[in-house]
């Protein structure tokens, strides 16, 4: 009688188990997140007490959803390890600042704005572009730069830079 009772326990349990290990793979691409690396970080001065940093990144969208950019912004850690925030440019006058100063090489790609929309399992390569209250020796001596990408939806994804895409 025990040891047929202790069946009975033991197919419940790999039972309920099975059942458990499937809900995990059917809800696998149901997580909302972008993993990306930083490609390239170039900066110049605008003033003494201002500067610009233009960021090329590779992000990928890893669900099985489309992922549609409510709003893109830069932190940046710096060598105190205080965080700063940068404000965001626009595309067009991304372009515009290409223009004005060759120095910063050339528009390799284009910048991730509101509304663009990254397809499920997609891989894109965009660029921000973003001013600090910083001077450019402050900007170069960073301990790191994030670019904190948020989903129409709420879900809010982070690209640092210094981690390898997976």
């Amino acid at each position: 009688m025990r040891l047929r009772l202790l069946l009975f326990v033991l197919l419940g349990v790999l039972f309920a188990g099975a059942a458990v290990v499937w809900i995990f793979y059917l809800q696998r691409g149901a997580h909302m997140e972008l993993k990306g690396s930083v490609l390239k970080v170039r900066t110049l001065a605008t003033d003494e007490n201002g500067s610009v940093a233009v960021i090329d990144f590779r992000c990928a969208n890893q669900a099985d959803y489309p992922w549609v950019v409510r709003s893109v912004e830069v932190v940046l850690t710096d060598a105190q390890g205080y965080a700063v925030q940068g404000t965001t440019i626009a595309d067009a006058d991304a372009t515009r600042l290409f223009e004005y100063f060759p120095l910063l090489g050339q528009k390799f790609n284009d910048s991730l704005v509101a509304r663009t929309r990254i397809g499920p399992r997609e891989s894109i390569d965009r660029m921000v572009a973003a001013k600090f209250d910083i001077p450019e020796a402050q900007l170069q001596s960073r301990r790191g730069l994030s670019i904190r990408v948020e989903e129409v939806d709420g879900a809010v994804s982070e690209i640092v830079e210094g981690t390898p895409l997976p």
